[in-house]
C-alpha cells in the first residue's frame, strides 16, 4: 500500500511539474520601438501568456525606468488589455538625449504620437489605446493627446502639468526654483537641460508644442483628471479639465472628469494639516468602467451620465462640529459662486467695505539677498501642505492684513485671485499672496498662494519694465481651493516679494534671468485707496448652509455610490 501511495505521489509531481513547465510565464518582452527620426525607445510589452487577442493597448511612458512601473501590470492584462510601459527618449534603455517633455508633444518630434501609432498597428492590438499614469507620467499623456493620434480614446492623468511653461517650469513668469531645477538635476538629466528652461524666461516657440492649450480643439479623448489642493500641479490639472471640457475637440468636450481632494505631491509635512481619514476615500474608483467604456465600448452609465467633478470640501481640522472635511459632487467646475472682493486697507485690515482713503498705501523693501523663507504650500520636493506662516509674517518685508472673526462659516470654492496696485524703484520685481485660516489659537495656516513677476504683468510673451514711482495693476494667480472657513476664525492675506526656494528670487534689475550676479534692493508699494484698491476676489458659495450633516455618508458623491450596484461600487 505504501508503495502505490509513494508511487501515486511521485507521479502527481512529475505532472505538476511538466504542467508548470509547460505553462505560458508572465513577464515582458522587450521591444525597441522606433520614432520618425530613427530614434529608438525601449518599450516592455505585458500580453496575456494564455493567448487570446487582440486586446487594446494601455500605455505608461516614464522617466524613471520601466522597472519603477510594472506593479499594475499583471492587473492590467486580466483585464483585458496588453500593457505597455516606455522609457522616454534619453532614459535608461531608450536611445536619444534626454531634453524631457520637449520631443513629447504636438513639435517636430512627437515620441507620444509615435509611439501609439506603432501600438496600434501591431497584430495583438486591436487599434485602441488607452494611457495612464501620474506627475511626470501624467504629463506625457498631455502631451500625446495635443498631438491627436486617431487611435488615442482615453487618459487617466494623476497631477501633472498640461502646459510644461505655465504649470512645470514658470508660475507668473518666475522660474521654479526648487521644482523645477531640483528634479532636473536630481533626476540626472543633462546640465543643458536645466540651461535650456532658463534662457527661455518668456513664453516661446520652445513652449509651445508642449501646452496642450493651444490645441485643445484638435484633442478628442476622454479623460480623468486627478489632483490635490496642496499638489504643485493643481492650477494645471484644473485648468486642463475646464480647457478640455468647454474647448476641445468632438471626443473630449463633455467628456472630461475632475476629482481633486485635500492631497499634496507627496505625504505632507508633519506639521502640516492632516485631514479626516475620509479625505483619502477618493469617489471614483471606477477605472475599470472608464477604460472599459472607451477601450472595449463597455456600458458604464457612471461613466458618461455621472457627475463631472468630484471634489473634497475641507474644513477646519481638530475642531468638533466644524462645517466641512466631505466629498461632494457637481455637474460642473468650478460650481456656481459670488465672486466677492475683499479689500486690503492701510489699517492692516481685510474686507469687503471698499477703501475710503485717498493715495493710502504701505511700502517695504525687498532684498534679494534675504527673501522670504517657503514654508509648506504646493511643492514638490519641500516641505508640502498647509503649514502655518506666522514665522514669515513676522518678517518686516511682509505685509499681513486680516478680517474679523466671523460671525458665520463661509465657504470659499473655486479660482482665487489677487489684484494688486503696485509701484517700485527698481525696473522689475515680484509680488506674492497668501491666503491663510487663522485658527482661534493664532496659527496661520496656508490655503493657497501663488507669484506674479511685474515685468510679465501684461503678457508672458512680452516683457515690460517698470518706471519708478508709477502704479500698475499686477493680478496674482492663487489657484483654486474648497475650503469652509468656521465661524471664529479668520482670513488673511499677507503680501510680499519673494518665497524662496520654491520661486526664484528676484534680482530687481530687469535682467532677463536671476543668475546675475547684479541685485538690488526694491522699495515695493501696495496701494489702498479708492482709484487703487488692492483686493482679492474670494468665490463664495451661497445657498449650502446645511453644512452639520454634509459628513461623508450625507454628502451628494456617496449618495450616488450606495445607488449603484454592488458590483460597482467595490470596484
Amino acid at each position: 500500500m505504501r508503495k502505490w501511495l509513494l508511487i501515486a505521489v511521485v507521479l502527481m509531481l512529475l505532472i505538476a511539474a511538466v504542467c508548470t513547465a509547460q505553462r505560458p510565464t508572465f513577464g515582458p518582452q522587450t521591444v525597441m520601438v522606433s520614432m520618425r527620426d530613427g530614434v529608438k525607445l525601449a518599450t516592455d510589452l505585458y500580453i496575456d501568456p494564455r493567448g487570446g487577442g487582440p486586446w487594446p493597448a494601455v500605455l505608461l511612458r516614464t522617466p524613471y525606468g520601466k522597472a519603477t512601473s510594472t506593479g499594475p501590470a499583471r492587473g492590467i492584462v486580466r483585464a483585458g488589455y496588453v500593457y505597455v510601459v516606455q522609457d522616454m527618449r534619453g532614459r535608461f534603455d531608450s536611445e536619444g538625449e534626454d531634453t524631457p517633455f520637449l520631443t513629447d508633444g504636438a513639435g517636430e518630434l512627437q515620441d507620444g504620437y509615435d509611439t501609439i501609432e506603432w501600438l496600434a498597428g501591431q497584430e495583438w492590438c486591436d487599434g485602441k489605446v488607452g494611457m495612464l499614469g501620474g506627475s511626470a507620467r501624467g504629463i506625457t499623456q498631455y502631451l500625446a493627446a495635443a498631438s491627436a493620434p486617431p487611435p488615442l480614446r482615453c487618459c487617466r492623468v494623476g497631477a501633472a502639468a498640461p502646459s510644461i511653461y505655465h504649470y512645470a517650469a514658470y508660475y507668473g513668469g518666475v522660474f521654479r526654483q526648487q521644482m523645477a531645477a531640483g528634479w532636473l538635476t536630481g533626476q540626472k538629466f543633462r546640465p543643458e537641460c536645466l540651461a535650456l528652461a532658463k534662457a527661455h524666461p518668456s513664453y516661446d516657440d520652445l513652449w509651445r508644442p508642449v501646452n496642450l492649450a493651444e490645441y485643445a480643439e484638435q484633442v478628442n479623448v476622454a479623460m480623468v483628471h486627478q489632483g490635490g489642493w496642496f499638489d504643485c500641479f493643481q492650477g494645471g490639472t484644473i485648468f486642463a479639465y475646464e480647457t478640455l471640457q468647454e474647448h476641445g475637440g468632438e471626443g473630449a468636450r463633455g467628456s472630461q472628469i475632475l476629482v481633486i481632494g485635500p492631497g499634496a505631491h507627496g505625504t505632507p509635512d508633519p506639521e502640516a494639516l492632516k485631514f479626516p481619514e475620509n479625505s483619502k476615500e477618493v469617489p471614483f474608483p471606477y477605472w475599470r468602467e472608464f477604460f472599459g467604456h472607451y477601450l472595449k465600448g463597455e456600458d458604464a452609465g457612471i461613466i458618461e451620465q455621472g457627475p463631472r467633478a468630484y471634489y473634497y470640501v475641507m474644513g477646519a481640522v481638530g475642531e468638533e462640529g466644524a462645517p466641512g472635511n466631505f466629498w461632494r459632487s457637481a455637474d460642473q467646475w468650478p460650481p456656481p459662486s459670488q465672486q466677492t472682493a475683499y479689500y486690503l486697507h492701510a489699517d492692516k485690515t481685510f474686507s469687503e467695505q471698499e477703501p475710503a482713503e485717498e493715495n493710502a498705501g504701505l511700502s517695504y523693501e525687498y532684498d534679494p539677498a534675504n527673501p522670504v523663507a517657503t514654508i509648506g504650500g504646493a511643492n514638490l520636493g519641500l516641505p508640502k501642505g498647509s503649514m502655518d506662516q506666522r514665522p514669515a509674517e513676522q518678517r518686516e518685508d511682509v505685509l499681513v492684513f486680516t478680517t474679523q472673526p466671523l460671525a458665520d462659516a463661509m465657504e470659499v470654492t473655486g479660482h482665487l485671485r489677487a489684484v494688486l496696485y503696485i509701484s517700485s524703484d527698481c525696473p522689475d520685481t515680484d509680488f506674492t499672496a497668501k491666503l491663510t485660516d487663522v485658527y482661534p489659537d493664532g496659527r496661520s495656516m496656508l490655503i493657497v498662494d501663488g507669484i506674479q513677476r511685474a515685468k510679465y504683468r501684461n503678457s508672458l510673451e512680452t516683457p515690460e519694465l517698470l518706471e519708478a514711482g508709477q502704479v500698475y495693476r499686477v493680478e496674482i494667480d492663487l489657484w483654486s481651493t474648497s475650503l469652509i472657513f468656521n465661524s471664529g476664525h479668520r482670513i488673511r492675506v499677507a503680501i510680499s516679494s519673494s518665497n524662496y526656494p520654491r520661486f526664484s528670487a528676484n534680482p530687481n534689475t530687469g535682467a532677463a534671468t536671476d543668475d546675475g550676479e547684479e541685485k538690488r534692493v526694491a522699495s515695493n508699494t501696495i496701494y489702498m485707496s479708492g482709484q487703487h484698491a488692492s483686493h482679492v476676489i474670494l468665490p463664495v458659495v451661497t445657498g449650502m448652509r446645511d453644512w452639520s450633516r454634509a459628513g461623508p455618508r450625507a454628502s451628494p458623491v456617496n449618495l450616488a455610490l450606495r445607488l449603484l450596484p454592488r458590483s460597482v461600487q467595490g470596484r
